[in-house]
């Protein structure tokens, strides 16, 4: 068995409510957070904030007391790892990058709810916001 890891974000920023980031990534097309896999040497939040920082433009605080772990296999002989922490942003202004995003937009936590593809991310979504809320309140 292969193995291959990858750390991403779930983000927010406050609006008038809190809204969270989302992707809709260009080679399978669909909606998640933007992730990427870790380079020798980086820690998990690192890496979360390098591929967030290269896939979106944005800058942002990683909450590393928020950590979801998703697992799957990618391919029969290959599982994967990837890694999810909460992260907040005071920008609104998403620069994507075309090889990796094919749309990026922000929407209020429920609509982004009925947005992702998978029901693992919806979960880690919504316990994400709930650690928001606790840590994050304004």
């Amino acid at each position: 068995m292969k193995y291959e890891k990858s750390c991403g974000a779930v983000i927010f920023r406050k609006a008038e409510e809190w809204n969270v980031l989302l992707i809709r990534h260009a080679k399978g097309r669909h909606i998640s957070f933007p992730k990427g896999h870790v380079e020798p040497g980086e820690m998990e939040s690192q890496t979360a904030e390098r591929e967030v920082r290269e896939e979106t433009g944005l800058t942002l605080r990683v909450d590393r007391r928020f950590r979801a772990e998703n697992r799957y296999n990618i391919r029969p002989d290959t599982q994967k790892l990837v890694v999810i922490f909460a992260a907040v942003t005071d920008n609104a202004e998403i620069t994507p990058q075309p090889e990796e995003i094919a749309e990026a937009f922000w929407l209020p936590v429920e609509e982004a709810a009925a947005r992702l593809t998978y029901e693992r991310d919806r979960k880690i979504m919504r316990d994400a916001y709930a650690h928001i809320l606790k840590y994050h309140a304004e």
